[in-house]
């Protein structure tokens, strides 16, 4: 199965130009969260103060941004409104979120569900946990760091060898911390390590003193019918606590695999009936 760079990365030979500057637009307005003024916009947009003064105009009336008292613009609650259906788009069937809520609610740590969005290894759903470090990147949409969590390790070991070399080409290695693997050889043997212990982890690679362990809900198919289900811990607690952890982690794989092809058994069964 050939990983392509995403379609969205590629600029349409029919491109709208106008919209692709009104949504820079809010790209820029989203990147000052104390808001900038329209001649602040227009520099940064590369366009003229007449064209910034439009969009910003429609935005306003459509509630994507919002202006202040003092005539600065900030992202408006439309926004948000649009994050939270891409959340549940993301989640799929509720019953993943239930899923996910037990599971954390058993132990105490964070639990996130992960998959290949738009080609991307992204976070689709989370559900906090009380014992778990809040780590504020981990949210649904996050789609950097595979290298250094266990999630995206467990993704990456779905692709073979020469697909995840091209992955990791065009998404970079960061290091996060000290601790995280920097070479396509170090990061192939954490990997295979990881099929071994049927857990694939990480400690203080992402975030100091935090870890994260990680296990295949279902791994055949298309990219984005992969999914991964995941803790993230105090990185004491997972040294401690590593064979209980797999334990629960897989049998939360095996519930959230039957929530996730639960509308396709049901859409199967419609049609036989």
């Amino acid at each position: 199965m050939e990983v392509t760079v995403r379609d969205s990365a590629v600029p349409p030979s029919d491109m709208v130009s106008s919209v692709a500057r009104a949504l820079r637009v809010l790209e820029v307005v989203g990147e000052s969260p104390t808001g900038l003024s329209p001649k602040q916009i227009a520099r940064r947009c590369d366009i003229t103060i007449a064209a910034a003064y439009r969009m910003l105009r429609t935005l306003a009336h459509q509630g994507y941004v919002m202006r202040r008292a003092d005539g600065a613009y900030t992202l408006g609650l439309a926004v948000a409104d649009r994050f939270r259906e891409l959340v549940s788009a993301m989640r799929g069937p509720a019953e993943v979120g239930t899923v996910l809520r037990r599971a954390s609610a058993e132990i105490g740590y964070s639990h996130y569900l992960g998959s290949f969005v738009d080609g991307r290894i992204a976070i689709t759903a989370v559900a906090e946990g009380f014992r778990s470090p809040h780590v504020e990147d981990l949210v649904p949409g996050f789609d950097e760091g595979a290298h250094a969590t266990a999630l995206g390790k467990n993704l990456l070991a779905t692709l073979d060898q020469a697909q995840r070399e091209r992955y990791l080409k065009e998404h970079g290695m960061r290091a996060f911390t000290q601790a995280t693997l920097r070479s396509h050889t170090a990061l192939d043997a954490d990997i295979a390590a990881g099929m071994r212990r049927g857990m694939q982890v990480e400690i203080g690679q992402f975030r100091p003193g935090v870890a994260c362990a990680s296990v295949s809900v279902q791994t055949a198919g298309d990219l984005s019918q992969r999914f991964v289900v995941a803790c993230a811990l105090p990185a004491v607690d997972l040294v401690k606590q590593a064979p209980m952890i797999r334990e629960r982690l897989h049998a939360t794989a095996r519930t959230l695999q039957a929530a996730l092809n639960a509308p396709l058994t049901a859409a199967h069964g419609a049609a036989a009936a």
